[in-house]
């Protein structure tokens, strides 16, 4: 029998499902440490699997995409911001002062590193381009963000572990990568046979990203934080917030003359925030305070990231080479 075409993809259901165990069944305690320990170790397969596949000239031309790089940095360090004040008349009334406060602090935030990179890798964007740009704006961010949470909403930090982000940010992503890049020579024949088998590591480092930072969400408290008019208010605010960056970047990756491969790498790397940075971040930045609400946004908006950007990923990845031939003749 057929499956309708109204039916989800195995993929989004799978994620789905990833969701509701989280919710029902978060992992906490020792549980927590071992499947951080397994995201962690996915997350570098996956890089590692990346320096495998890619070669040294893809790399330095992806390094060289300046006018991409500038795009997706002006997305997160610009456009958010702006959107934030500008949505400040229809969010505040719907969320609260506190909670508005917190989407501020979201729109200050750099983008994600792994889940960017793996969704453009899913949905066969520019590897190289999206590697050098979601990495930058991660260690761009650490200067730039307590930048804008001082602009946007005078707030100073008490000090900051730079140097700590930076080498977490290298050991995770970086190292990985560059010992695939070494042993391309052994294993690139292998990692190029075996690409379709090898995607499951994209897919996978994915749900288990879902998984725990959604099961720490909800061991936060996030379903008791706030009442629930406010808390879907909240979810209505960050679907709003989302579809004008996803809406924004597209077509400005669209205006700008870019290739599909370069607007796919664009928009997942310029329209996502980072909860795995803005965490840590927040407890530098607002020390001695409450950061419960100011972060459940952030929590709210990367969990709906996560689940948008995989079906937009997952239809991207379906495109075909006629498809895109078509597109390149249309521009």
């Amino acid at each position: 029998m057929a499956r309708s075409k109204l039916l989800p993809d195995n993929f989004t259901l799978t994620l789905i499902a990833v969701v509701a165990t989280a919710s029902l069944l978060p992992c906490s305690g020792t549980a927590a440490v071992a499947f951080g320990w397994i995201t962690n170790i996915a997350i570098a397969l996956l890089f590692f699997l990346h320096g495998a596949k890619l070669s040294r000239e893809a790399i330095i031309a992806g390094a060289g995409h300046w006018r991409l790089h500038l795009l997706v940095f002006s997305c997160t360090f610009i456009l958010f911001p702006l959107l934030g004040l500008a949505l400040k008349p229809l969010l505040s009334p719907v969320v609260g002062k506190e909670l508005y406060m917190g989407m501020l602090y979201l729109c200050a935030l750099p983008a994600t590193v792994q889940s960017a990179i793996a969704f453009t890798s899913l949905a066969r964007g520019n590897i190289p381009a999206a590697i050098c740009s979601a990495a930058a704006s991660s260690l761009f961010g650490i200067f730039l963000t307590p930048l804008l949470v001082a602009l946007l909403l005078n707030v100073h930090g008490e000090g900051g572990s730079t140097v700590d982000a930076i080498v977490k940010i290298s050991v995770q992503l970086l190292l990985p990568f560059i010992a695939g890049q070494i042993a391309r020579r052994w294993i690139g024949t292998w990692v190029a046979a075996n690409k379709n088998w090898l995607r499951y590591v994209d897919q996978g480092s994915i749900l288990l990203v879902v998984y725990t930072a959604f099961s720490e969400a909800v061991i936060e408290g996030l379903w008791h934080q706030v009442p629930l008019p406010k808390l879907l208010g909240l979810v209505l605010a960050c679907c709003v917030l989302l579809a004008l960056a996803l809406t924004i970047v597209h077509l400005l990756g669209k205006w700008l003359g870019f290739n599909m491969e370069d607007r796919i790498t664009i928009l997942f790397c310029g329209s996502k925030k980072s909860l795995a940075t803005g965490v840590p971040m927040a407890q530098v930045l607002f020390a001695g305070g409450s950061i419960g609400l100011l972060i459940l946004p952030l929590m709210l908006f990367h969990q709906i990231q996560l689940m948008v950007c995989a079906v937009l990923a997952q239809r991207f990845s379906e495109r075909t080479e006629t498809e895109e031939v078509g597109a390149a003749e249309r521009r």
